[in-house]
Order: structure tokens, then sequence, then C-alpha cells
């Protein structure tokens, strides 16, 4: 039975340790069982769990105590189980004569697999590290983001008026409309990140934790206290949320019943073949939750508006297997055209502020009654920073607000020895992966239920919890001998609070190249190659899991492309 001890003496209040360190793949088995038992909806079919199985090597390989690579291998597992039930629900092939199988080393390359693809034979970290990225480029959706030395470092950890409490300041994709509300000169002349983060940081300090809550509050902006993980559950906020599952997706039984929707048999034989998703979504999380419905079979179409800024690399990956329109739903007839195509979705899935979108007819209980008159039950998915509920339900939240709230930027900060308070941003951009992929695997569980019983469902996922669940008690982190071992192994550079999450994330991937580069080449059995993408040959890191029907397995059929790239002239497959 796996134990841990109180960590409070070196990890921060409310942290726990494992006492015996389970290899790998093994500590992943256990914690699959673990959340396959704590989420409503998920089978507990003990026969069916046992189709899983994980391999891969013994050891961690991402800096921390955070086990972030057997998490995420657990919740690849768990998509790939109900995956063979939608099979059986499909073909009549029983699930329990199908078999899962997850590389704990893939999942976690997956947590940085925005970073690892080959574009023209030159990996993202060298294209970056030489200053080409950009001009892959055809169009810039970043518009300015992250230029100069201000705005470069809108977006890190600063200490406060109070030294033993750090604060995640947010520069959003607007990076003055943050500065400037708090007084900083944005045309103070400065020379690099250095200089900036250091000017940033001398206002910063003149403020108490408690008056920057409250000043982003007021101007609806990014930002977030740093707690230790006692401290978070012990806000109003930390307690709403754990009242829901990490796997939170409910049946909207007030809404009038809708009938049984069967899933169609198709040339296609991955489970999602005929689902059909439209995404409003930016930046990681929600991208993740389409990507990877997208690699089950489902026919995604990405809605972005061109006017509105995302950062360029991500389009790379995170549009793999999808179509890509651009629609502005301040015009008339571009909300008609949406409209148009949620309504024949299957999924909708929204990565805006919580409920933002009620005003412009596409929230829930529109949708509900969308689905009423059609007889077709809709899965509507949201994807927020803090959940369903509660006072902050409804702020805005990056992956970093995510991480300076849940305690990790704290953990972080407390495994290499630093002041208290002192933090520092988890390695990848772990929560945004994670909201992405229980995100998908709650559409999953609703989309099989839709099936079985009609109706609509209601999906939340969030990035607290996502980063919450890494410093649970029953997940357990790394002892610091651990932690010391695996930054040796893979020479890890020290992470430092003023880094963006790309700075950390290359150094990671470099660590990895120099233990395992045949995992990260081209020719690696974790990669799959487009010869033909609108940016040349293209290797992409391919989806963890694997079913035994290997023609029903998770893969993308079609390559990447750009955001916005086939206009408004759209229809569904």
């Amino acid at each position: 039975m796996h134990q841990t001890l109180p960590g409070d003496d070196i990890y921060g209040p409310g942290t726990y340790i494992d006492k015996t360190v389970l290899p790998v793949p093994e500590d992943a088995r256990r914690v699959f069982e673990l959340l396959a038992s704590k989420t409503p909806g998920f089978t507990k079919d003990t026969n069916l769990w046992n189709t899983v199985q994980f391999e891969g090597r013994p050891d961690p390989m991402v800096p921390g105590p955070m086990k972030s690579p057997v998490v995420t291998a657990a919740l690849h597992a768990m998509c790939g189980v109900v995956a063979n039930e939608l099979l059986e629900l499909r073909d009549g092939t029983p699930a329990q004569q199908a078999n899962v199988t997850v590389n704990t080393d893939h999942a976690g390359i997956w947590l940085a697999s925005t970073f690892t693809a080959y574009v023209n034979g030159k990996d993202i970290s060298d294209l970056a590290r030489s200053r080409e990225l950009s001009s892959i480029f055809d169009r810039d959706f970043e518009k300015g983001f992250g230029v100069g030395p201000l705005a470069g470092r809108a977006t890190a950890l600063y200490p406060t008026k109070d030294s033993s409490v750090w604060y995640q300041l947010h520069g959003s994709l607007d990076a003055s409309k943050t500065l400037v509300s708090m007084g900083i000169d944005m045309d103070v002349p400065l020379k690099n990140f250095t200089e900036g983060y250091e000017y940033i940081r001398e206002h910063v300090q003149k403020w108490s934790p408690d008056e920057l809550e409250m000043h982003n509050v007021k101007n609806g902006l990014c930002g977030s206290i740093c707690y230790s993980p006692e401290g978070w559950r012990k806000t109003e906020m930390g307690k709403r949320l754990a009242e829901y599952p990490l796997v939170n997706y409910t049946h909207e039984s007030y809404a009038r019943p809708t009938s049984p929707v069967p899933l169609v048999q198709l040339p296609d034989r991955r489970p999602l073949a005929g689902i059909k998703v439209v995404e409003m979504v930016r930046i990681i999380a929600g991208p993740t939750i389409g990507v990877t419905l997208a690699s089950f079979g489902a026919d995604v179409i990405r809605v972005n508006c061109s006017r509105l800024a995302d950062l360029n690399v991500l389009q790379l990956t995170l549009n793999a297997g999808k179509r890509t329109i651009d629609l502005d739903i301040g015009k008339e007839e571009d909300m008609a055209r949406l409209k148009e195509l949620v309504g024949e979705a299957d999924v909708f899935v929204q990565g805006f502020r919580y409920k933002s979108l009620d005003r412009k007819g596409l929230g829930l209980q529109h949708m509900l009654d969308m689905a009423a008159k059609r007889n077709k039950g809709i899965v509507y998915v949201d994807e927020n920073c803090y959940g369903p509920a509660g006072p902050f339900a409804d702020r805005p939240g990056w992956q970093q607000i995510g991480d300076a709230a849940s305690g990790a930027s704290y953990v972080m900060g407390r495994s290499m020895g630093l002041d208290e308070g002192t933090s520092v941003l988890p390695p990848l951009p772990i929560s945004d992966m994670a909201t992405g992929v229980i995100g998908a695997l709650a559409t999953m569980l609703a989309i099989r239920d839709r099936a079985q019983k009609g109706g609509s469902y209601h999906v939340v996922s969030s990035l607290v919890a996502a980063d919450a669940i890494l410093v649970d008690s029953e997940i357990g982190l790394y002892p610091m001998d651990v932690v010391k071992k695996t930054a040796e192994t893979f020479k890890f550079a020290p992470s430092t609070p003023d880094q963006f999450v790309a700075e950390i994330l290359v150094q990671i991937v470099d660590g990895w190249k120099s233990v395992f580069p045949e995992y990260l080449a081209p020719e690696s059995p974790f990669m799959m190659r487009f010869e033909d993408t609108p940016w040349g040959q293209m290797d992409l890191l391919r989806p963890v899991v694997r079913l035994s029907d290997k023609d029903a397995s998770p893969v993308w059929t079609s390559p990447p492309v750009p955001n916005c790239h086939h206009g408004q002239k759209l229809i569904w497959a």
C-alpha cells in the first residue's frame, strides 16, 4: 500500500512525501486506479482496468518533486479505456478483450510536445534559439507579445511587501494593460529582460499580496498569490474547487430530454469518427482538448478571430488533425456562420472567461435549448482557471495562475532550497496540458453516456485543479534525494522566478536529448511525419495512447494548419 509522510519541513505546509518510491510505470498504474476509483462515470469494472499496461523507464524525468508524467500517463490511460468502451458501443467488440498501452516516457515528453516538433528537419527548440522560428510564419498572431524588456517580464514571479509571500504577475497577451495599471512606465529605457525584471520587481514590492489581488480583481486582470498547498486549500475558492472531481462532467438532467445518439460505423475506425467538434480557444489548454479528440477521430473545427492575439508556435502542434476558420463574433454574419456550425456539432469547447459567452448567445443554457430543438444532445466544454463555482470562478487565468494558486510554484521554490515563499514555475506547461487531457477524457465519457442515455452534458476542466492534484496527499511528492538525482542525471539548469515557461521548457528538452536522444529524434517510434504541411515537412510527437486495435488507435490523419487557415468556407465533412 502506498504511504506518504508529511513534508512540511521539506516542501512546505500541506505537502506529503512518498515513503517508498515506486518505479514510474508502477506508480502510474497506482495513480490510474486511484483516479479511476474517484472519477464519477468512469468504469469501476476492474476487468477493464486490467486491460491497461504501463511501460517505460523506472526513474523520473522532470525537475522537481511533482509527478507530472505519472499523473499524465494515468489520465491518457483512462482515455484509452473509454475509447475501447466507445468501440464496443459502436462495433460490438467487448472492451474487456481490448488493451491499452501507455509509455510513461512518452507521456512525460508529451507535456513538452509544443517544443518537440521538427519543421523541415529542424526542431522547434533550435529554431527558437537561432531566431529563425518567427520567419516560418506567414501571419503573425502574436501582435507584439513579449517584445521588450518590460513586456518580456510582465509574466513572472515577484516578491511582495511581505517578503515571505510571492505573487504571480501575468501580462496576458497585452502586457502594457497590466503594467500601466500598476503605474509602471512602459517607456523607461531598459537594455534587457534582466533590467526589465528588476524594474518591475521594484514596483511590485511596494504592494502587499492582498493589494495586488484586489487590484487585479477590480481591473479584470490576471494574477495570483503564491500559496502553499495548505494555504490554497484553506481559501474559500480552494474549498469550493475541492468539492468537484478532477474529471468533472455532469448530465444536465434538468434540460429537456433528447434521444440517445448512437455512434455511427464509418471507414475511419477511430472511436470518435463522426463526432463533430467546434472549439473557440487560445494558447494551450483549450486547443489540447480539441487536438486530443481529433486524434481519436473527431472532426474538429477550430474557430479563431484573426484580430485576437495567440502564440505562433502553438499552431505547429495543437492544430494537428483540425480545420481552422476565421470568424469575428462581433460581426453579425460571422456569428450567424458560427451558430450554423454549432447547430450541427456534437461538442462545443470554449476557453474564454467562464460564462463570458453567455451574453453572446453561446452559453450553456443557449446550447441546451438548441440541443432540445434538434433532439440531439450536446457536450458543452468549459476550459477555465478556477473551476465551476466559487468567488474566483469567472476570473481570467493562465497556466502560471494555476501553478501559483495551487501551491505548485511554492513547492518548486522549496525544492530548490530558496528562501521561504520564493516561488518558481513548474518546468513545463503541465497544468495546461493536463487540463487539456482531462477535458478530453470528460468529453469522451459524456459522448459515451449520450450514446447510451441521450441528453446533454457539461464539462468543466480547470487549470488550478490540474495543478492541485500534483500536490495531493494520495499522489505524493518525490523525496529530495530523488529530485537531486533527476537534476544530476539530466543536467537540468536551475530555474529562476523571472523565467517565462518557454525558456524553462527548452532547457528541459535539452536535458532529455542528452539522456535519451532516440526518443526525440524524427525517426523515434514516438514521432509521426507529415510530408506536406503549410510549413513543409513536419515530424510531430504521436498521441500517447496505443490501442490493441491498431486501426482504431489514436492518430492524426491530417497535418496541422495555421489558425484561420480556411477563411470562412468550411462545412462539416
